[in-house]
């Protein structure tokens, strides 16, 4: 499967600074040192509808996180799955009557598009679940193989007992995990299984729905968290800088991962940290395709919205964050991006050396776009007075916003 094109991100004077950035598993800010090539991992989208305002504000999150590692002079391995087959994809085809694979192949390539849109730097490797089955297969039968999974009735499931480090990603007791099971996709409540809150490695095949050759497995397809570890284990390795996602995601997907990997490698943890973005609200309620509460980064593209308005809305926001989409928001976000073209747009300007280095100072303290903003602003403000006779300084401004924030001026 192929990614979106990659936007030019300018080289700015000087080197920016090491990441601070907030770890779900710890619950506090870790420095993080990555070698000479960063590695991150962040889980896609399924593709049963269009790219809303939630999934932009959790992918705007990890494009700085790219954005700030490139400027220190590293060099970036981003890893994206796309989960291609998976229950509500499949239940959204029958309901609209339509091949599923047709309906995934769309919503990606609609993806794609919001991508490209937004200027989002695109993963160095971007995998769909149906093509890493292959590789899918043989971690389950050796995870079977250890005593690590069992089968029951037919399916596949990973033995979570079998982790002692199991937990450790959300830090929550055993009553709210099994909770979060049920909401997100679990079965804790099936009969038979070890413990409720084990995860399916490997479903059976089911009648009418698609299913692929699991070799001693029988034919069958993935679960979930088991796709993405074979994803990042292939491609990433274990112990890899950053395993990000929204907040929804740390119970189960992240720490169902997370075990799977420690178990099959012996090694800990997965990811050196587990980074996740809040949630984004529309008339009080999570933006979810389950609730319909949508808005959608490709209607207000086709409402002609200029992209850079949409990222600067997102940017509005530090990224672990639950906040609420508005008009306002947006309005806010268009008056933003007038004022800052206005500014640079002039022959000359303030000297912006110093704005530089605050950009780079509110990013590397985990993330704080809201506060790259407003320095932002009070250089515009100060510029639009007048005054300034550095004919380099309007270009500057323009770079750094661009290279950092990801919007094109």
């Amino acid at each position: 499967m192929h990614a979106w094109p990659a936007s030019e991100v300018p080289a700015l004077p000087g080197k920016g600074r090491d990441l601070r950035i907030h770890d779900t598993a710890t619950g506090g800010r870790i420095t993080l040192d990555p070698g000479p090539v960063a590695r991150i991992y962040v889980c896609g989208i399924t593709p049963y509808d269009a790219t809303h305002m939630g999934h932009a504000a959790t992918y705007n999150a990890f494009d700085l996180v790219q954005r700030v590692w490139l400027d220190t002079k590293r060099q970036v391995h981003y890893v994206q799955n796309v989960t291609d087959v998976d229950d509500p994809l499949l239940e959204r085809a029958v309901r609209d009557g339509e091949d599923w694979t047709e309906l995934a192949e769309r919503e990606t390539a609609l993806f794609r598009e919001d991508m490209t849109a937004l200027r989002m730097l695109p993963p160095k490797h971007y995998i769909g679940a149906v093509e890493a089955i292959p590789g899918i297969v043989p971690l389950v039968e050796r995870l079977r193989d250890a005593g690590a999974a069992y089968e029951l009735e037919g399916d596949t499931y990973f033995s979570v007992d079998c982790d002692p480090h199991f937990g450790e990603v959300s830090g929550l007791d055993a009553e709210a995990m099994r909770l979060l099971s049920a909401e997100r996709g679990g079965d804790p409540e099936r009969p038979g299984k070890k413990n409720p809150l084990d995860p399916m490695l490997w479903m059976a095949a089911r009648e009418g729905e698609p299913s692929w050759d699991g070799g001693s497995l029988g034919r069958g397809r993935p679960g979930w968290h088991i796709e993405c570890v074979a994803i990042a284990l292939d491609h990433l390795g274990m112990s890899f800088d950053v395993q990000g996602g929204g907040s929804d995601l740390a119970f189960p997907h992240h720490e169902m991962g997370a075990s799977h990997a420690q178990v099959l490698t012996g090694e800990h943890p997965f990811a050196r940290a587990y980074v996740h973005a809040g949630m984004v609200a529309l008339n009080g309620e999570k933006m979810s395709k389950s609730k319909g509460n949508l808005v959608f980064v490709s209607a207000l593209r086709r409402d002609d919205v200029d992209p850079a308005a949409i990222r600067l809305a997102l940017l509005a926001h530090h990224y672990r964050s639950d906040w609420e989409w508005t008009d306002q928001v947006l309005a806010d976000a268009v008056e933003r991006l007038a004022r800052w073209r206005a500014a640079v747009s002039r022959p000359d300007g303030l000297p912006a050396d110093a704005l530089v280095e605050e950009v780079r100072e509110a990013l590397a303290d985990d993330l704080d776009a809201p506060a790259a903003l407003a320095a932002v602003d009070r250089w515009a403000a100060r510029q639009s007075s007048g005054g300034g006779t550095d004919e380099g300084a309007p270009g500057l401004v323009s770079r750094t916003v661009d290279a950092l924030l990801g919007v094109a001026l």
